[in-house]
């Protein structure tokens, strides 16, 4: 048996709402010589990928496209931060000059 680590980056078809899942692939040949490929996703067996039944996490819609293998490492962009960024303590200063006089 063979073992192999990937992880598949998908786009949401409604939200467009991009992540990434961790698999583990096992390859191997059953008793009567034919390859098989068992699919865990967090030690529980899943469908394949291909087969169409990714939820997204965010809005949960059943409409999810994968992208090939690499896609995200070849755009990082798309990658969404692990939190939010921080907010500016910067304080705000109004272009507009206020009145000398009252009058």
């Amino acid at each position: 048996m063979d073992e192999e680590r990937r992880t598949l980056p998908y786009e949401c078809r409604r939200c467009w709402h991009v992540w990434q899942e961790d698999y583990v692939v096992r390859h191997f040949a059953d008793a009567h010589g034919n390859e098989v490929d068992i699919w865990l996703r967090g030690g529980v067996q899943v469908p394949p990928p291909a087969s169409g039944v990714m939820i997204c996490p965010k809005c949960g819609c059943q409409q999810a496209t994968t992208f090939p293998d690499g896609y995200l490492a070849r755009h990082p962009e798309l990658i969404p931060p692990p939190r939010p960024a921080e907010p500016d303590a910067t304080p705000l200063l109004s272009p507009v000059r206020k009145r000398m006089y009252k009058g």
